[in-house]
């Protein structure tokens, strides 16, 4: 009985926290790979996509909002001139993964339904798609709790109105 009640709680503390499990990057690893990018500028084209790739990944996984701006321009910007269907689907999931970090969960969802229509098995792209899900399902809850709380205060001021004046 106890561990149902543990887990009971577990449970709801975790819906509430929010909590992904999406790697979060720091700024040292993002500083190296800004700095690989600006290196490999000089080298071969493929060399410096790949770069600007890992770049774009650590972007997206900061917890700086502008840092995870930057990493969704970047990849926008280089979606265009994308060509092969591997290298577009880990850019549309970078960019999912950016969309969910800033909160725009349709996009995000649209985005990582994108690289499963590329490779339906990809199950790092199936994980995201399941953590939007959940955090489409919780955001609505909360908003519709919001709501009844809400409503249930201006009836009970306009009960309380009505008592005072009888």
């Amino acid at each position: 009985m106890e561990a149902k009640v543990g887990k009971f709680f577990e449970s709801v503390t975790s819906f509430f926290s929010g909590s992904d499990q999406l790697p979060w990057c720091d700024s040292d690893i993002i500083a190296g790979c800004e700095k690989e990018a600006a290196e490999a500028d000089k080298g071969s084209e493929e060399l410096k996509n790949e770069c600007l790739t890992r770049f774009s990944w650590a972007l997206v996984h900061s917890r700086r909002a502008e840092d995870v701006e930057r990493g969704i321009a970047m990849l926008e910007a280089s979606l265009a001139s994308t060509a092969d269907p591997m290298k577009m689907r880990e850019k549309l999931y970078l960019l999912a993964v950016g969309h969910f970090r800033r909160g725009n969960y349709s996009r995000s969802r649209e985005l990582v339904e994108q690289c499963l229509m590329i490779e339906p098995e990809w199950r790092q792209a199936q994980s995201l798609k399941k953590a939007i899900e959940e955090r489409i399902t919780k955001d609505g809850v909360i908003g519709i709790g919001i709501a009844v709380t809400a409503a249930g205060l201006v009836a009970g001021g306009i009960a309380a109105a009505l008592s005072r004046k009888n």
